[in-house]
């Protein structure tokens, strides 16, 4: 399929992930956190059974660690903080899983659709509290 196809998706998927966040409680805060570690999650599976290696694996975990403080941040203190995790997961997928080593062991569509997933989840998130603010 052509790239521009799963970036496609990954609009659209993210599209329908912020419709089902925004019919929750404090904009689906609880949600948007727990999607931002399962996206930084899903890269270990990819390096275990791409046999990335132990330094990749220890990386990927690292990952998961750092966007999981963003989420907490997130729910605990400001919501810019998942802005800034949702905006960076999408640097993380194009750094290292699509120009980066990490493309070696990660399914090629992934990160493609990743990265528009992110972006629109950290827009939803951007406009939701903007929205706040005036509120």
């Amino acid at each position: 399929m052509n790239p521009i196809t799963f970036l496609f998706l990954g609009f659209l998927f993210g599209l329908a992930f912020i419709n089902i966040a925004r019919k929750r409680p404090r904009g689906g805060a609880s949600l948007l956190a727990n999607g931002l570690v399962v996206a930084a999650l899903i890269y270990v599976p990819f390096a275990l059974m791409g046999c990335a290696g132990t330094m990749w694996l220890i990386v990927e975990v690292i990952a998961v660690v750092l966007f999981g403080a963003m989420a907490w941040a997130g729910i605990q203190y400001s919501f810019g903080w998942l802005a800034l995790g949702w905006a960076a997961h999408s640097l993380w997928d194009f750094g290292l899983h699509i120009v980066g080593d990490g493309a070696r062991f990660t399914a090629a569509w992934y990160p493609l659709m990743c990265i528009t997933f992110d972006l629109v989840v950290a827009a939803y998130i951007l406009l939701f509290m903007k929205r706040q603010a005036h509120a």
